[in-house]
Parts: structure tokens; sequence; C-alpha cells
């Protein structure tokens, strides 16, 4: 199956795109994508298993079964503000 995995602030620096297409198995998680990326783009992430991402919109966890033509959106972890 292939879905969409789109990339913001420090990730989308990190892997120098915005968006890539990533063919996986018919039964792929969130996971085995993140590690697919991982793997693909070295230094991508300190924390795999931390990676926030969502799902079509959705945040879900790293176990939920992807679907052909899921959009996979990966969401670096923000802080700072001012109080």
């Amino acid at each position: 199956m292939k879905v969409t995995a789109r990339f913001f602030a420090s990730y989308r620096e990190r892997i120098g795109k915005r968006s890539i297409d990533v063919t996986l198995d018919r039964n792929a998680t969130v996971g085995d994508l993140v590690t697919y990326i991982s793997e693909k783009f070295p230094g991508f992430a300190p924390h795999p298993d931390r990676i926030v991402v969502a799902v079509n919109e959705e945040y879900v966890s790293h176990d939920l079964r992807l679907k052909d033509g899921d959009e996979a959106a990966f969401i670096p972890p923000v802080s700072g503000g001012a109080s």
C-alpha cells in the first residue's frame, strides 16, 4: 500500500522535503512507518518511539493500522512561549 508522509517544522528541515510517498506492507502500522522513516533518514529523531503522528488529521498511536492512501503527518515537539 502507499501512504503519504508529511513533515512539519524541524522534521521538514531534517528530511529536506515537505512530503514523501512510502510503500509499505498491507498490514503496516504507524510504528512501521516511523521505523521506515527513521531508517531511511538517520538522525531524523533521537527517540522515534516518541514521535507524534496524525493520520488523516487525527492524532493516533503507533499501533494504528494504516490503509492505502492514508496521509500521516509527523508533528515535531513544540516548546517555548511567553509568560
